[in-house]
C-alpha cells in the first residue's frame, strides 16, 4: 500500500468497529429511525460538546464528541440497511459533518483560549483549516471526475483523536489538536498529489474513450 493509502487508524480496524455496530443499526432499522434524524442528532450532540468545552468541562466535551461521531458513523449504514439512501441524505450528511467539525473545533479553541493557552488555541485554528481543506479537496476533485479519498487523517481519525484526548487530560487534548493540525493539512496535500497524478496520467487512446469517461461527471448534478 502506498503512503497515500495509509491511515492513522487502519481500515480493517474501522471495518471491525462498524461490524460491531451492526446490531445497533438493525435495532434502529426495526424502530424506524430516520437516517437524516440521526445525522441531525449528531450535530446537535456535537453542539453540546462545544458548550461543554466552553464551560471548561473537557471530559464531558470529549465524551459528547465521540457520541456525536457515533451518530455520524452509523447514519450511512442505517440509510443503506433500511433502503432509505438518497442523494439529498448524502448531501445533508456531508454538510452537517462540516458544521459538526466547526462546532467541535470552535469549542476546543474556546477551551484553550479561556485557559490562556494561546499556542494550543492557534493550533486549533490550523486544525480547523486542515479539516476543511481535507473535505474540500475531495469534493472538488470528485466534481472534476477525479478520486481523492486518501490520506492519513480523515474524519474518523480527527474525531477519535480529539474525543479521546479530551477524555484523558487537557495536555493530551493539546497533543491531539497539534496532531490534527499537522496531519489534516498533510492529508489535504496528499489528496492534491493523488488527484494530480490521475490528471497527469496518459490520455485515453481515442476521443470516444475520453467521451465515455466524462459521462459520470456530467450526470452528477453538482
Amino acid at each position: 500500500m502506498n503512503a497515500a493509502g495509509r491511515r492513522l487508524i487502519p481500515e480493517r480496524l474501522q471495518r471491525a468497529f462498524l461490524g460491531a455496530l451492526a446490531p445497533l443499526v438493525r435495532l434502529l432499522t426495526r424502530r424506524g429511525v430516520s437516517p437524516n434524524l440521526l445525522t441531525l442528532a449528531g450535530v446537535l450532540i456535537t453542539g453540546f460538546a462545544a458548550a461543554a468545552f466552553l464551560l471548561q468541562l473537557p471530559r464531558a466535551g470529549g465524551l459528547l464528541v465521540l457520541l456525536g461521531g457515533l451518530c455520524d458513523a452509523i447514519d450511512g449504514s442505517l440509510a443503506r440497511h433500511a433502503g432509505r439512501a438518497t442523494r439529498f441524505g448524502a448531501l445533508l450528511d456531508s454538510s452537517v459533518d462540516r458544521y459538526s467539525e466547526f462546532l467541535m473545533l470552535f469549542g476546543i479553541g474556546g477551551f484553550f483560549f479561556l485557559s490562556r493557552d494561546t499556542l494550543s488555541a492557534a493550533a486549533t485554528f490550523l486544525a480547523l483549516c486542515g479539516s476543511f481543506m481535507v473535505s474540500y479537496t475531495r469534493a472538488r476533485a470528485e466534481s472534476l471526475g477525479l478520486a481523492a479519498k486518501v490520506g492519513v487523517m480523515q474524519r474518523p481519525e480527527r474525531i477519535v483523536f480529539l474525543g479521546v484526548g479530551a477524555l484523558i487530560h487537557p495536555v493530551a487534548l493539546s497533543v491531539a489538536v497539534w496532531l490534527v493540525a499537522v496531519f489534516a493539512n498533510i492529508t489535504a496535500l496528499q489528496r492534491l498529489r493523488f488527484a494530480f497524478r490521475q490528471d497527469s496520467a496518459p490520455a485515453e487512446s481515442s476521443d470516444e474513450q475520453r467521451e465515455i469517461k466524462t459521462v459520470p461527471f456530467s450526470n452528477r448534478g453538482c
